[in-house]
């Protein structure tokens, strides 16, 4: 057993899970009509609705008294001074400084981090405005009008997931197109319609090895010097993001054109780091800066705001009731904004690659649920496809409902439509709809009383679905810089109630071995006799086949 399971709080909230089960969230809106005041939280930019949720004041007040047992504001603190809390690592975790206002000292390991954040953001302010201006030219004196992005997980997602939120931020300097997949179909795509003496690379990768990402790199290098016929192109056209300069100068980079990366920020919290240039090159510079201000207004709410008001810390309370005491095994990402098509898949990585664990801090077994598999689609698409699994299935999931007050791009009619749909979903999922009222309705419209008999079972919906309701001013840098902070500080507090480890991915590494494995095999016609018969026999029919 987990030294979790043995405090107070959390033996009475095992206790509260087996009694709120059996409680009706219409029961509870009935019995309190302040409910949304006492669960709700406004900020300036924001509104987190949290009524929706199977809890009442006593679980609020046991999830709060979880968190204190569980140490999260020291654990705070230590992640904001940086302290190494990546302890399989041996790492600070600081992707906060990447938006740090402050100019004072952050020392780890005797360097001023603070300098070096200042340093790659002048470095980057000034390399965006020379390209955005049209000073930086290709190998044939023409300007870059056209940004190539090449990286894998957190080198991609978050900043692809950023340049189509703002999309309509963009003043369409320069054009960016982002290449992730190590399948040739997509960079032969993305290469196709465009001008080599106008195209600038970006290579984004801490170590400067990741399989994709190296390919990717190297097949747009040889698109390059192939139209150039000259290899000394490649200084004009490809610039990297890593930590491992020297791969990165032997693959061809000049040194000035390399950007830093810290083993101090982890892939998926480093959208605010010089992986983000292709998000600054789209928007401006300002833009980019605007974004971090966002960010680093929420950072200042989670470290000052009590638990109790503290929006990043509910969520994660919130996750962990009705995931490890409520037995929710996923939960729903549903925004209501098309500028948030990829959040979805940007948060599904961030809170599963992290809390994504099965042992705690000192590697014993978990044996509570941790995180729940986060999935989802736009509200609209989703509403027509997978909500009636939401509202009828016997499986419950949670779900986050996020929208905008104020579309960044208005039509007469259509977000009012929008929104209606966004509202009443959340409201559907909660009150849900019996027996006796679907009868009701029937009759009332003239069914029946065969009919009735016959349909009203299959239109009962249960209700009692909890949901999260993320209510945005407008999509706009500021605003959502502060949503993605919510959510990267609600992951690390369910680390640290779960006791796992968030700010590694051992369990990404394995597979990556494996196929580096395979992949000679393969390239050489020998395949392995230590593989399982599956395996080998599948490597056999596509050697084969081929």
């Amino acid at each position: 057993m987990s030294a979790r399971q043995n405090l107070a709080s959390w033996i009475k909230l095992q206790q509260l899970a087996q009694v709120k089960k059996s409680q009706h969230m219409n029961t509870l809106f009935a019995q309190d009509s302040e409910r949304f005041d006492k669960f709700s939280i406004e900020l300036p930019n924001m509104l987190l609705d949290y009524s929706k949720n199977i809890i009442d004041s006593e679980t609020v007040d046991c999830l709060l008294a979880l968190a204190e047992e569980t140490g999260v504001c020291n654990w705070r603190k230590k992640m904001f001074s940086g302290e190494k809390i990546n302890k399989t690592e041996d790492r600070a975790v600081l992707h906060t400084a990447l938006r740090r206002q402050s100019h004072e000292p952050l020392m780890i390991d005797g360097e001023n981090v603070t300098d070096h954040v200042q340093s790659q953001l002048a470095k980057m302010e000034v390399f965006v405005n020379k390209v955005r201006q049209g000073h930086w030219l290709g190998f044939s004196g023409k300007r870059i009008t056209d940004i190539v992005n090449i990286g894998v997980g957190g080198s991609n997602l978050g900043p692809q997931m950023v340049t189509e939120a703002l999309k309509q931020y963009s003043d369409g300097s320069v054009n960016v197109h982002y290449v992730s997949n190590v399948d040739g179909a997509q960079i032969v795509e993305v290469l196709r319609p465009l001008d080599p003496g106008k195209v600038l690379f970006i290579v984004s990768s801490k170590t400067f090895t990741t399989t994709e990402t190296m390919t990717n790199a190297r097949t747009a290098m040889k698109w390059l010097t192939s139209s150039s016929f000259d290899e000394s192109s490649v200084a004009k056209h490809f610039v990297a993001v890593t930590a491992n300069k020297e791969n990165a100068t032997n693959f061809g980079i000049e040194a000035e054109n390399i950007f830093d990366m810290w083993d101090w920020v982890g892939g998926r919290f480093s959208l605010w780091s010089a992986i983000g240039l292709a998000i600054a090159l789209d928007l401006g510079f300002d833009k980019f800066k605007e974004l971090l201000d966002g960010a680093h207004y929420m950072d200042q709410h989670f470290i000052n705001a009590p638990l109790k008001d503290n929006m990043p810390a509910i969520m994660a309370l919130i996750s962990v009731w009705n995931t490890t005491f409520l037995g929710a095994q996923s939960q729903a990402i549903l925004p209501y904004d098309q500028t948030l098509h990829m959040l979805t898949a940007y948060l599904q990585q961030a809170e599963m690659e992290s809390n994504g664990k099965s042992v705690t801090w000192d590697g014993n077994e978990v044996d509570y649920a941790t995180v729940p598999s986060i999935w989802g689609e736009l509200g609209i698409n989703g509403q027509h496809a997978f909500y009636q699994y939401l509202h009828q299935s016997n499986n419950v999931v949670p779900a986050d409902f996020i929208g905008s007050v104020e579309s960044v791009t208005p039509v007469k009619g259509h977000h009012e439509t929008l929104m209606a749909n966004f509202f009443a979903q959340t409201q559907a999922l909660m009150a849900g709809v019996n027996e006796k009222q679907v009868r009701a309705d029937l009759k009332a419209k003239g069914r029946t009383e065969d009919y009735i008999d016959k349909v009203a079972p299959h239109k009962v919906h249960k209700g009692n679905r909890p949901t999260n309701t993320i209510l945005l001013k407008r999509i706009d840098p500021k605003t959502l810089g502060s949503l993605i902070a919510a959510y990267e500080h609600k992951i690390f507090v369910q680390g640290i109630i779960l006791q796992i480890c968030s700010f590694d991915q051992w369990g990404v590494e394995l597979g990556k071995g494996l196929a580096a494995e395979i992949q000679n095999e393969l390239e050489s016609n020998n395949i392995s006799s230590k593989h399982d018969c599956s395996t080998a026999s599948l490597m056999a029919f596509y050697q084969k086949a081929k």
